[in-house]
């Protein structure tokens, strides 16, 4: 067990699977893969809904209907209701590519060309299909469409290029039409009956009509590559959308028989999906780019405009660093975005803009990307400054200039930082003083500068007259830092030289080689301890201050990728190409924890409060995240959950947490998400720290509410008693609902009938003394286990209202009856509460909500109580357990109180 376990993915929106629509009620819904897992947005505002768990194998086709959603992943296939697993069907015998619903059935279709037919009209964990169909072996199938009004009829397209029809319920084929001489790679029914648009890989498309097979109309692709996804219209316009390998999304007008319009940047890849909502001018679209976007179509000309769109990193991205407070990560990558992304709540993760990027690339027809800055390779931000002037600087790919950034805005600043015009060479490295006012870079020429970021203009450059050139190193500068009185400057050159330099006079004051080639530093501004990595694999760290190297850290066997310093500067944490990550503790000089990904971290940043850990992997578009099992768990330090020199293997986290109850950004009801073998959950702090007391984090207003429920069933007591409704018939009597609607009431027999049944039940119980609710069950049985977990947990869930109904339910109405107490068997259950409370007390759990209980218990079974010598000696010791405890507590309120007042009082 390591200190760090798999948590979740960020930043995955869609992969290059083909989505699935449905609609449940006024609303629609999409379903897209992201690699071993799905989500579901709601079409409206593509806001998050449901993810579903965690698959052994990628999933290669989706279906939905209703509010299930099948998944094919190898050759099974999974059924799941909303986010639970139902059911999981097995026979085919290579991989499932392609998925239909039919009715209330399901095709699948595999790659060796074998077509079976399952139902789910009934779950049942092993369900065989009832029909299955061989397509030929000369027959390679790539789309399934079923011909509206054509009853247990589907077409099948095959990459050979041929187009066939079959009859699923006879088995037999009908039909085989003459093909294009191209692999069909996409098909779509239209609204008009016997039509159909094949689309294929020559970038034609097809209007057929299947019931004469002829040739209505063809239209071709004025980009190459194949035609990937089609789509007609049903809001009653005759339109016919396609998609290519291109990205481009054009727009037919089927009566015109020509192109309408022509959306060139819709992608960066090739359009998966397409589909236009059922009566609604807008049309859904995916991409192998990562996301997913919606189009509405004017009314004026007819052009669809962008409405809403979801998108991630198109590219793997190169550098990450949390931000405010750990709640946002900033994320470059090689798709030339700048990206935020929010770790709590998805739908606030946004690309900073780039200054109308779009409406420059119509003007000059040329790609977006084209217009983008380059990939970033490293920057800096800082927070004390964001409401003031920009606060994030960026170093890019070849490139001679550093651009700043806004990010209050989340905009482009409007200053480009320009050191040494005169040599321009790219900036390699930058870095933003602790104050937030200066930018410091170093380029590939050994040039350094220093820049004032609220006007952009020049504060001066470090030069070491020692040099060869008037610059500050002889080569790359790969480095550059400040400490956080700005009186230090650190930079370190890729020959091996660290310097440090006055801050403000920008003069050497000392210099040190490392010994081999430096390709990396990182600077902890409070312990003041500089961390280097050299070609040699090997972490050296220097104290600034005194001079010399403190700490020397061997392990990797690989190019180190990435250095990250924990917030208190006790931990440093480095990746490399070898597939590991190590945990060394700076103090003790000794590795605490490695562990090795099947996947190598490309960079990494550990977030302030050392809860969460942030990477990215080689070939990965998105953003993974690790908890820190230290914290959670309540472990003292370390080394319980540290491995030492030991390298453990674990896998990357999911798209999904496995105790996420539902999605971030959602008002959808609670999904339960079934547990994954491979990534463990967040366990329960079982350990609780001595002398003090656990709350229950219930609402407030819950276990108030048990306090004063007198209260508030007086302030809700109504104040005229309920009148007739004015449409109720003369002759029959009637009470008001809420609804609306007349309630008749029932006769004045059938009334005292009732009653006199309900009183009989209540005596008989109050006399047996047998527990017959589930409270009473519970309560037994948890007493009997000597666990009263379940039994709190019960209660917990219950309303204020219900659990006063509970508790008066046991209520002794013959308090005077002199029977001896073993021949009472109502006080039983009493004196199993009283055991109750005088456990929890004494475990001092759910401290606030149990002493609520308390009350409201003494409130209706006190007099009991106080008449019962038998329950006097429980209360006693109640109390003593209660006074012990609290006496503790409030020790420690005290402390604090006099603290508070002596600070409060105090006069500066």
């Amino acid at each position: 067990m390591g200190i760090f376990e798999p948590y979740r993915a960020l930043g995955y929106i869609t992969s290059s699977i083909p989505f699935a629509v449905q609609r449940l009620g006024t609303e629609t819904f999409v379903t897209v893969s992201v690699g071993k897992a799905f989500q579901v947005y709601n079409c409206e505002k593509l806001n998050l809904v449901i993810v579903g768990p965690q698959l052994p194998k990628k999933i290669r086709a989706l279906a939905s209907y209703r509010e299930y959603t099948f998944v094919a992943y190898g050759n099974e296939i999974a059924v799941f209701k909303r986010a639970h697993q139902v059911e999981n069907w097995n026979g085919h015998n290579a991989k499932v590519n392609l998925l239909l619903v039919f009715g209330e059935h399901i095709l699948s279709v595999d790659v060796e060309g074998n077509m079976f037919m399952w139902t789910f009209k009934g779950i049942n964990q092993t369900s065989p299909p009832f029909g299955h169909i061989s397509l030929g072996e000369k027959f390679t199938p790539s789309c399934i469409v079923h011909p509206d009004t054509y009853l247990n009829k589907v077409i099948l397209g095959s990459q050979e290029g041929s187009l066939q029809l079959w009859n699923i319920s006879t088995k037999k084929k009908l039909y085989e039409f003459k093909g294009w001489n191209s692999a069909i790679s996409s098909c779509v029914s239209s609204p008009a009956l016997d039509v159909v648009a094949v689309g294929c890989a020559d970038g034609k498309i097809h209007v057929h009509n299947i019931r004469y097979d002829e040739e209505l109309v063809t239209f071709t692709h004025s980009t190459r590559g194949a035609v990937t996804a089609l789509s007609f219209s049903t809001d009653g316009q005759p339109l016919l959308a396609s998609g290519g390998s291109s990205g481009v999304i054009s727009i037919w007008n089927l009566e015109k028989r020509r192109l309408q319009s022509v959306i060139r940047d819709a992608h960066d890849s090739s359009i998966v999906s397409l589909h236009f909502f059922a009566n609604e001018p807008a049309l859904l679209s995916s991409s192998a780019d990562n996301s997913i976007k919606k189009w509405k179509f004017g009314t004026s000309d007819g052009d669809p405009n962008l409405h809403s769109f979801r998108c991630g990193h198109s590219a793997p991205p190169l550098c990450i660093r949390f931000y405010a407070d750990g709640r946002f990560i900033l994320s470059a990558g090689q798709d030339r975005a700048f990206r935020l992304f929010s770790v709590i709540q998805d739908k606030q993760s946004k690309e900073l803009s780039q200054h109308h990027v779009s409406k420059r690339a119509k003007k000059l027809r040329v790609k977006e990307e084209e217009i983008k800055l380059k990939p970033v390779i490293s920057f800096d931000c800082a927070e004390i400054r964001e409401r003031d002037w920009c606060n994030v600087v960026t170093c890019h790919m070849d490139t001679a200039q550093a651009y700043v950034w806004r990010l209050k805005h989340f905009v482009l600043g409007e200053h480009i930082l320009n050191p040494c015009p005169e040599d321009p060479t790219p900036v390699k490295a930058c870095a933003i003083s602790a104050c937030g006012n200066f930018a410091l870079l170093g380029t590939a020429g050994g040039w350094m500068e220093r820049f004032n970021l609220q006007s952009g203009i020049s504060r001066g450059s470090y030069l070491d007259m020692s040099e060869r050139r008037s610059c500050a190193h002889d080569g790359e500068v790969v480095g550059v830092a400040c400490d956080a009185t700005n009186t230090l400057m650190i930079s370190a050159g890729y020959h091996g030289d660290i310097k440090v330099w006055d801050f403000k006079g920008r003069e050497l004051k000392f210099r040190w080689e490392v010994g081999s080639s430096v390709v990396k530093i990182v600077y902890h501004r409070v312990n003041g301890l500089l961390a280097t990595v050299g070609d040699d694999f090997i972490i050296r760290l220097f104290d600034v201050v005194a001079l010399r190297m403190v700490r020397k850290f061997e392990g990797h066997t690989d190019r180190i990728t990435d250095l990250c310093f924990s917030e208190d500067g006790k931990w440093l944490m480095s990746s490399s190409m070898d597939g590991s990550l190590r945990i060394w503790d700076v103090i003790l000089a000794r590795q605490i924890d490695a562990m090795h990904v099947d996947v190598p971290i490309t960079a990494l940043s550990l977030s302030p409060n050392m809860d969460v850990l942030a990477t990215t992997h080689v070939d990965q578009n998105g953003v993974y995240l690790w908890v820190n099992q230290v914290m959670f768990s309540g472990a003292s330090n370390a080394n319980s959950y540290g491995t030492g020199k030991e390298v453990v293997s674990v896998k990357l986290p999911p798209v999904s947490s496995m105790e996420s109850s539902q999605a971030e950004d959602s008002d959808e009801p609670v999904v339960n998400h079934s547990q994954s073998k491979d990534a463990p959950a967040f366990r329960s702090q079982d350990q609780q720290i001595p002398d003090l007391v656990t709350l229950s984090l219930l609402p407030k207003s819950q276990w108030q509410s048990l306090i004063n429920l007198d209260i508030i069933k007086v302030r809700n007591k109504p104040i005229e008693p309920p009148k007739k409704p004015e449409l109720a018939p003369f002759f029959l009597p009637s009470v008001p609902s809420l609804s609306g609607e007349i309630l008749f009431k029932p006769s004045k027999i059938a009334t005292e009938e009732r009653d006199a049944k309900v009183e009989e039940v209540e005596n008989n119980r109050r006399q047996s003394g047998m527990p017959t609710s589930q409270f009473l069950q519970l309560l037994q049985s948890s007493m009997e286990m000597k666990n009263f977990s379940a039994f709190t947990e019960y209660i917990k869930g219950l309303s204020p209202s219900t659990l006063d109904v509970e508790l008066r339910m046991l209520q002794i109405i013959d308090d005077d009856d002199q029977q001896e107490p073993d021949k009472r068997p109502e006080l039983f259950t009493i004196d199993l509460l009283l055991d109750y409370f005088i456990h929890e007390i004494s475990c001092r759990n759910d401290f606030e909500f149990i002493q609520a209980v308390i009350r409201l218990f003494l409130k209706i079974h006190g007099e009991t109580v106080r008449r019962q010598s038998r329950l006097q000696e429980k209360a006693r010791k109640l109390l003593e357990i209660q006074s012990t405890v609290w006496q503790r507590v409030d020790k420690l309120f005290q402390s604090t109180r006099c603290m508070v007042t002596f600070l409060s009082n105090s006069q500066f």
